[in-house]
């Protein structure tokens, strides 16, 4: 488990990324996705948004209030975003490493 720092209107938040909140964050990204493609379901999606919300600001400590939720979930986007850039760099720098070995 890798912990993030995140400070929010200056107040420091600990997010727990687990591969748990990786994925909450990736399905919340898909029911924003298509509650913007169509506007019609955001009724529909509106309670799974809260949802995933929900369960994401549970793996912050300290608690997180009602105003900082917005800015708080989207500097979790930003680590997640950074945490699978990382996870990709690595796998292309160990693709290249078994490349080279076989040469």
């Amino acid at each position: 488990m890798i912990t993030k720092d995140i400070v929010v209107s200056g107040v420091e938040y600990k997010l727990n990324m687990t591969d748990q909140v990786l994925n909450q964050v990736a399905n919340l990204k898909s029911l924003y996705a298509t509650a913007a493609e169509d506007p019609e379901s955001f009724e529909q999606v509106s309670s799974e948004i809260s949802a995933a919300i929900n369960n994401i600001s549970e793996s912050v400590t300290p608690e997180v209030s009602d105003s900082h939720l917005d800015g708080l979930i989207q500097e979790v986007f930003k680590a997640v975003d950074d945490k699978n850039s990382e996870k990709e760099k690595q796998l292309k720098e160990k693709d290249a490493k078994i490349s080279k070995k076989k040469k």
